[in-house]
């Protein structure tokens, strides 16, 4: 049971953050306003009163806009993780006690970051030919 002593202040955060949405949410409930009326029961859009149907069929492009988007924005954050580590200052090389060497570590975390961005980039060109990158 020592080991979870750590993880005591994040257990309680989360037990806080719950309460604090519940207790929120009940007193909006509770001590809100509630008279109800046809306008609030409208959707808002902007101020504007709506036009058209609900159910207005959307091009495939904003997904691949989305998709594309998600794909390039994860890349990011992985390539900053990698160059604060590819540096290899936090591990204790001296010791003996990590199992390889510095230069091992760099090379191996060369290679994976080489493999991850070949990855990515069949992707970038699979949208490519797709005509992901295209907006008619």
């Amino acid at each position: 049971m020592e080991h979870l002593i750590p993880y005591i202040a994040i257990g309680m955060i989360l037990v806080f953050a719950a309460g604090f949405a519940v207790v929120n949410s009940l007193l909006g409930t509770l001590i809100g306003p509630t008279k109800d009326n046809p306008a609030k029961r409208l959707a808002y859009e902007s101020g504007m009163v709506p036009t058209g149907e609900a159910n207005v069929r959307i091009p495939i492009k904003f997904y691949m806009v989305g998709l594309l988007f998600l794909i390039f924005d994860i890349e990011t954050i992985f390539l900053l993780a990698w160059a604060v580590v590819f540096k290899g200052n936090q591990i204790d090389f001296a010791s003996g006690n990590v199992g390889f060497t510095q230069t091992q570590f760099q090379h191996y975390g060369f290679f994976a970051m080489a493999v991850f961005i070949g990855v990515l980039m069949l992707a970038e060109i699979y949208a490519w030919k797709k005509g992901g990158f295209e907006w008619s």
